[in-house]
């Protein structure tokens, strides 16, 4: 079996990532593979799903004994998102295996990543946005135990039904997309509850996805050893180096690289992702700090206290 060292310390690197975020790994590895180890965009989209079906389940344990799973939930999206993940790789099946698929999951991905860079920022000014609330006391209270849940069948069915076709065609989405749009459908979710549901859904969502990309994908098994030799220990790291770490910082950073990613494989030239890169970095931070601002929070948050504060 040949392995890829330069490969494996890569993929240790989005390990922590996603340790750290709790998101980011298809949405990092399947790109890396692309762009920096020219391995085709369906190849890289199987070999980082089979990875993942093997990651996932880790967290979903860590979840499930701390009750932050809403079971009922769960079922409901992957009534839509199992079907839909096997559905996206039989389209990707469907055109076919020349460098026009190739291209087309390329263009996928790419756009896939924008939704998941635009994703972090709404998540992270829906956060901000509930912290205010809950400041000026305009927020109900906390339930002390597991709140009910009047579960939304139809959209939660479509949402996983769309979820898992991108994450069936691209790999991205599963800890990225659906989880956004979970805040949107129950707001009353806490942070803890929306990420472990999202987390357990995605289990079976990644495994449907992963044993169709076996199937009828393009897995590479030396490919995924290497994958999986980096990203167990680097997600491991990452988990344990989460209490202390600058969390947004860590959000911010995982959104420029997405958008980056994305504007690389959407074909955009070297100058022209250079300019946008710039402004991006020029203008975003000041933009978050008006927001802040507005909301009545310092412009900067507080570092001395963010250890204390993550929970």
């Amino acid at each position: 079996m040949n392995l890829d060292l330069l490969l494996t310390a890569a993929s240790f690197g989005i390990g922590i990532v996603v340790g750290l975020t709790g998101m980011g790994g298809g949405a990092l590895m399947t790109p890396v593979l692309v762009l920096f180890f020219q391995v085709p965009p369906l190849a890289a989209v199987s070999s980082d799903l089979v990875a993942s079906a093997i990651m996932k389940p880790v967290g979903s344990v860590v979840h499930l004994r701390r009750g932050t799973v809403h079971l009922g939930l769960v079922k409901w999206l992957c009534v839509g998102s199992i079907p839909g993940a096997f559905g996206g790789v039989l389209i990707a099946r469907a055109l076919g295996r020349g460098q026009e698929v190739q291209d087309v999951i390329r263009m996928a991905l790419g756009v896939a990543l924008l939704l998941a860079a635009l994703g972090l920022t709404v998540r992270a000014y829906l956060r901000l946005l509930e912290h205010a609330r809950r400041r000026d006391g305009r927020a109900p209270p906390l339930p002390q135990g597991r709140p009910s849940l009047k579960l939304r069948v139809l959209p939660t069915v479509v949402l996983g039904l769309v979820g898992g076709i991108v994450v069936g065609l691209t790999s991205v989405g599963s800890g990225s997309l659906i989880i956004i749009a979970l805040m949107a459908l129950y707001p009353s979710l806490k942070a803890s509850e929306l990420v472990g549901t999202d987390l357990v859904q995605a289990v079976p969502l990644v495994a449907s996805a992963a044993v169709g990309h076996l199937l009828f994908g393009d897995f590479q098994l030396d490919l995924t050893t290497s994958l999986l030799l980096g990203c167990v220990p680097g997600v491991w790291v990452g988990a344990h180096l989460s209490a202390r770490a600058p969390g947004g910082l860590v959000r911010r950073a995982l959104a420029f690289v997405l958008l980056a990613s994305a504007l690389k494989l959407l074909h955009v030239s070297t100058p022209a992702t250079g300019v946008i890169l710039l402004l991006t970095a020029l203008i975003a931070p000041v933009l978050w700090m008006l927001v802040r601002r507005r909301h009545g929070f310092p412009a900067m948050a507080p570092s001395a206290r963010r250890p204390k504060s993550s929970s």
